[in-house]
């Protein structure tokens, strides 16, 4: 059964649990990029979702454009075949260009997303 890690750090994160099950996937989810970076290792995923969050100065600046930079790059290693899907706010979403200039996501969906969708990205 392929894997689908949610990676939910906020309320907009859409809850599709059920479409998941529906399409044959299992689910994990993680409440922080942490959590699910120590997973890679145990079970690597098949399907990634998780929100961006752009890094605006803050503890992300440097190194790092965005919340999602440090799981990418490991997930790189452990779970090279993964397709990502990023969700991505309003207010975030004109920064997004900044994620795609390092990883080459599967897709970037802006929020809050429709249902019928994300099924259609997940059966592609």
């Amino acid at each position: 059964m392929p894997l689908l890690y949610s990676i939910i750090e906020s309320p907009a994160h859409p809850d599709l649990s059920t479409l998941y099950r529906e399409l044959g996937l299992r689910e994990l989810r993680f409440s922080s990029q942490r959590k699910a970076i120590a997973h890679l290792k145990k079970e690597p995923p098949d399907w990634v979702v998780a929100e961006f969050f752009y890094g605006y100065g803050n503890n992300y600046a440097g190194a790092n454009v965005s919340n999602l930079d440090v799981f990418l790059h490991s997930q790189r290693k452990y779970a090279p075949g993964a397709r990502v899907i990023v969700l991505a706010g309003p207010s975030e979403y004109p920064h997004v260009d900044k994620l795609t200039a390092l990883f080459d996501p599967h897709a970037i969906e802006r929020l809050p997303l429709d249902r019928e969708r994300m099924r259609a990205l997940l059966c592609e």
